[in-house]
């Protein structure tokens, strides 16, 4: 079971390799303004483990996130599922800065935060991916 966490860039590039390709619903996307993070539940590709040809259910979750825009979705639609590209990192005032969620069909939801801090854990759930995910150029 993996478990990361992130503290900055670099870290944050390992968890995004992590969570490349992970499906998820519109609706496992929350923002909890007063908790100030932003979380979400997705199926991985186990990339840790690419020879077993497994998806996980995992959790991912960022805190001192002081807004979050959308670009590219409509809040209406909770059952569309959305592939994750991957998640990068804009530093403004060290340590802030934007984390960007980076989506298939150009979707994009960007946090605004204090700092990267950031949660990725598998919640147990494991089965069979039907393929492997392919990025030909």
């Amino acid at each position: 079971m993996l478990r990361l966490t992130a503290a900055d860039e670099a870290d944050l590039s390992v968890i995004s390799a992590q969570m490349q390709d992970a499906l998820m619903k519109r609706a496992e996307l929350v923002f909890d303004a007063r908790r100030r993070r932003f979380a979400l539940v997705a199926n991985r590709f186990a990339w840790d483990d690419a020879a077993q040809r497994q998806r996980r259910r995992a959790g991912l979750h960022f805190d001192d996130v002081r807004a979050v825009r959308v670009h590219g979705l409509g809040s209406a639609d909770g059952g569309a599922i959305l592939s994750l590209l991957a998640i990068t990192f804009e530093g403004a005032e060290a340590p802030a800065g934007r984390i960007t969620l980076h989506f298939a069909a150009g979707i994009q939801i960007r946090l605004e935060v204090d700092a990267i801090n950031a949660t990725l854990a598998d919640l147990g759930g494991v089965w069979a991916a039907a393929a492997v995910p392919d990025h030909q150029v």
